[in-house]
């Protein structure tokens, strides 16, 4: 999504050649992946010429919050406390991050 989101429009071989220069990943992986967020609604396609050109269906934002849902769905079993204290707990938040998460909780019970 983040590959598609930054080019506004995409084909796979985009998609899989811009990963590509992260890590290793198959081509057909990349067709899997993009075909998956289209049936979930993320992504719409379009036929061009020869090839298929995917654009975001939704802002980013709405897309990760909905990302964000499901995956707090299937591993946390819809509780957020859980994934919250997780995040809390990960060495790797910054102070800052840690400030920002506290006034955003604040903010909400105010």
């Amino acid at each position: 999504m983040k590959v598609v989101w930054s080019l506004e429009k995409a084909t796979v071989r985009d998609v899989y050649e811009a990963l590509r220069e992260q890590r290793r990943v198959a081509y057909t992986t990349v067709m899997t992946m993009m075909k998956i967020l289209e049936v979930k609604g993320h992504l719409k396609k379009a036929r061009v010429e020869r090839a298929y050109v995917y654009t975001p269906s939704h802002p980013r934002q709405q897309v990760v919050g909905a990302m964000v849902r499901d995956f707090v769905e299937r591993v946390f079993d819809g509780a957020t406390a859980g994934l919250l204290l997780h995040l809390a707990k990960d060495r790797r938040l910054s102070k800052e991050e840690r400030q920002r998460i506290r006034r955003a909780i604040d903010e909400m019970e105010d």
